[in-house]
């Protein structure tokens, strides 16, 4: 995804927390592409230079550059060229975040008609909205599914607007089961409406070399306290400040979560677990913690880098690779079902309902969850 709040991640949102990371889908392939072994170069350069923990950017760098001198990348080209590179970071340290994005292929009409005809669910490019289902979803209970925390004012103010029209309810259920990451402004519309006292949320720490030269994507938000920390990173505590209308600060908080609730996703599920004002459902989430930007490696290649962690301020422990764990564990599809039958709706009329608003895109994460 691109960076964090103001630009999103492919997630990050990662983000530590979120920050989600979102790097937008590169351009058709190049008639005057670049070598294989330069695209490699700048990436491991990238990497050395900004990734959150200086020692294994090192390390990736160094691999990038023996797989170069190896010439293992020199033949290769778009998706194989990157995951090539990919295979040989991760060898080293997996995250949750990186990766490389090659330009795609123009695809030939017949192969896209093809292709269409045969899938019965969303397509691979087909775009998510980032909201869904926002609404009353039984009496007194409110519902809506984020797909995303995009750089979006419109977003924003939808949210704004549900929280607003929903201030009413003695439940709000929001459901993250598919959602892979973002910034910060739709959880700086939210948070405000649950917590009756400023608190912290969540710490998050971004390398101070990136910090000093104006790349960190939370540099300069509203919600962002600046503390000491650890050298070399520059730490922020995420805060919320309570709003003027109190009607919902009593109410019941439910997040439904699942195995691809990402980055930003996981931010928002550890903010409502770490202080207790909300109660996960469901399965880990994906355990992609690092947040960063996305950067142009040229002629269509992208990488996102993690620049930044978040983590929880009491334990200093992030996700990455683990996942924020849910408080009442059970499989995400009915994690919705075990909210609403807890509320004390009616077995049957429950089972209905978790079933006119199971999501359409997938609840498992999409790769194997890394491990450090």
């Amino acid at each position: 995804m691109i960076r964090f709040s103001r630009i999103l991640p492919a997630l990050m949102v990662a983000a530590g927390t979120v920050i989600a990371s979102v790097i937008a889908p590169p351009p058709a392939l190049a008639a005057d592409e670049v070598s294989a072994n330069v695209i490699a170069e700048t990436y491991a350069a990238l990497l050395e230079r900004d990734y959150v923990y200086p020692e294994t950017g090192k390390r990736y760098a160094a691999a990038i550059r023996a797989g170069i001198a190896a010439g293992r990348y020199a033949s290769l080209i778009g998706e194989a060229l990157g995951k090539a590179i990919d295979q040989d970071v991760n060898a080293v340290s997996p995250d949750g975040h990186l990766r490389l994005r090659a330009p795609e292929a123009p695809e030939a009409p017949e192969a896209a008609e093809a292709a269409a005809a045969a899938n019965a669910g969303p397509s691979r490019r087909a775009q998510k909205l980032p909201i869904e289902q926002a609404g009353w979803i039984a009496p007194g209970i409110a519902f809506v599914r984020f797909n995303v925390f995009p750089m979006d004012c419109d977003v924003t103010a939808q949210t704004a607007k549900f929280m607003a029209d929903h201030a009413d309810a003695k439940a709000i259920i929001f459901d993250i089961r598919t959602h892979n990451g973002g910034g910060l402004d739709q959880m700086d519309v939210i948070f405000p409406w649950l917590f009756s006292e400023p608190t912290r949320l969540v710490t998050m720490a971004t390398r101070a070399s990136v910090d000093a030269r104006g790349g960190s994507p939370i540099d300069g938000l509203a919600s962002m306290r600046m503390v000491k920390g650890n050298p070399g990173m520059v730490t922020r505590e995420h805060w919320v400040a309570p709003g003027a209308d109190a009607r919902l600060r009593d109410a019941k908080v439910y997040v439904l979560t699942s195995g691809a609730s990402a980055s930003a996703a996981e931010h928002f599920a550890l903010a409502m677990k770490h202080t207790g004002r909300g109660t996960l459902v469901g399965a880990p989430t994906a355990g992609a913690n690092h947040f960063g930007t996305g950067e142009d490696l040229g002629n269509g290649y992208a990488a996102f880098i993690p620049v930044g962690r978040t983590y929880d301020p009491k334990t200093g422990k992030d996700w990455e690779g683990v996942g924020v764990a849910p408080d009442i564990p059970v499989m995400p599809a009915d994690a919705l079902l075990r909210v609403l039958t807890d509320m004390g709706v009616a077995p049957d009329a429950a089972r209905r309902l978790s079933d006119a608003h199971r999501p359409s895109w997938p609840m498992e994460r999409r790769r194997p969850r890394p491990g450090r």
